[in-house]
């Protein structure tokens, strides 16, 4: 699998365009290398030169006179502005005196502005969206409504674009990074990966904050990788990287902020007692989490013992870009009940309804595999739209009142 960097649409360009049509600053966040560059300087135009702080010299005249350098911009993209925060309130100001908008259109590789202290500037005149690595729709040139559909309980089979048994293993290893899918074997996109973990946590951790055990780095995060999917617990974390839960959570938080794991909150209600607490947490892209794991296409053809997880966190980020993009916005959860029913997936809209999701690696799929999405059902009362478990095959049976198996590749085709 290779492919040319550039050649395929990113979906959120529409959101962005719009909302720079009625909002003075948007802000475009997404993990290093994802595209924020590429899609940046496609949506400026002449009147809106570009400054990256990857320069050295525009960084350090940005850092060293913030004011002075928004003074004299009109409009401008400003790529990866996490790098000179003190930027932000140079342009709050900036903004607060010239209120038209589409004044600045901003990247940055890590959510920076989630911070009360920046956020709070930039209230009202910032509109923050995602850019996450390409997703299957984006490869396939065909934006995907499942996430409508799934609410409007229009499931079909796949006709087109339909991965299973090894293709489907071979796409959810490769991940979405542009860069590491232009490289024409597994092996080479293995290499890219290691050598971008060694580039973030060698600049870009510093960049966000001053760390003390910045060597402790590359080890939490191949532990965070052994326990992806799994309840955060951060003593036990800790204590398999020397750490104490303190300070294991706040390092977790800086990838959290890089934007390479995602925390999956619990899914609550006031209608069950003893529900899990804890977020899980999953890596954003598949590929880097495959790396990570140290597990390749070959093996897997042989032993599939670890592919389940890898696979739960590819679907996550497939429902994450397909919802980047969409209107319509939802919450993503995990369900998990004290008897150990679980739903791996919970997705709720703003009206509070429920579509709840279970991955299943296997071909098969029984009706045992539907008692997590039951107890959803019965916790959700009517606000339960469907039931899914997605499993690796080609054919969509139903089994039961609102409970359906269906291929993964429902997701895009």
């Amino acid at each position: 699998m290779t492919l040319t960097t550039g050649m395929y649409p990113r979906f959120v360009e529409d959101r962005v365009r719009e909302a720079l049509s009625d909002t003075r600053v948007v802000f475009i966040s997404g993990p290093r290398q994802s595209g924020k560059t590429t899609l940046a300087q496609k949506i400026a135009d002449d009147n809106m030169p570009y400054y990256s702080l990857d320069d050295l010299t525009i960084r350090k005249t940005a850092s060293d006179d913030p004011v002075g350098f928004i003074r004299i911009l009109d409009r401008a993209v400003i790529d990866e502005v996490h790098r000179v925060p003190e930027l932000i309130l140079a342009i709050k100001y900036s903004v607060d005196s010239d209120s038209r908008p589409g004044r600045f259109l901003l990247t940055g590789s890590a959510d920076f502005l989630k911070s009360p202290r920046l956020a709070d500037s930039l209230a009202g005149r910032i509109s923050m969206i995602r850019l996450l690595p390409l997703s299957q729709s984006e490869l396939n040139d065909s934006r995907s409504s499942f996430l409508s559909d799934v609410f409007a309980r229009k499931i079909s089979m796949p006709t087109k674009n339909l991965l299973i048994d090894n293709k489907l293993a071979e796409v959810v290893l490769a991940g979405g990074y542009p860069e590491a899918l232009t490289r024409p074997s597994g092996h080479r996109r293995r290499d890219w990966y290691l050598d971008y973990i060694d580039a973030i946590i060698r600049r870009d951790v510093y960049d966000i904050t001053r760390i003390d055990q910045l060597n402790a780095m590359p080890e939490l995060l191949q532990t965070l990788a052994e326990l992806s999917g799994q309840l955060a617990n951060f003593s036990k974390i800790g204590s398999m990287v020397g750490m104490n839960h303190v300070t294991t959570k706040k390092y977790v938080r800086v990838f959290e902020q890089l934007l390479l794991i995602h925390p999956l909150r619990p899914w609550t209600t006031n209608r069950l007692k003893r529900l899990a607490k804890s977020p899980k947490l999953h890596f954003l892209d598949s590929g880097l989490l495959a790396v990570l794991k140290g597990v390749s296409q070959h093996p897997l053809e042989h032993d599939r013992t670890w592919f389940g997880p890898i696979l739960e966190s590819f679907i996550l980020g497939e429902l994450l870009k397909l919802s980047s993009w969409s209107e319509e916005r939802y919450f993503f959860s995990h369900f998990r009940q004290h008897n150990q029913h679980e739903v791996d997936i919970v997705i709720e809209n703003m009206r509070g309804y429920v579509v709840g999701i279970e991955v299943k690696a296997s071909a098969s799929v029984s009706k045992k595999d539907f008692a997590g999405l039951r107890s959803l059902a019965h916790a959700c009362g009517d606000k339960f739209v469907l039931g899914l478990v997605l499993y690796d095959h080609n054919l969509t049976l139903p089994f039961g009142d609102r409970l359906i198996a269906a291929p993964i590749s429902t997701l895009w085709s």
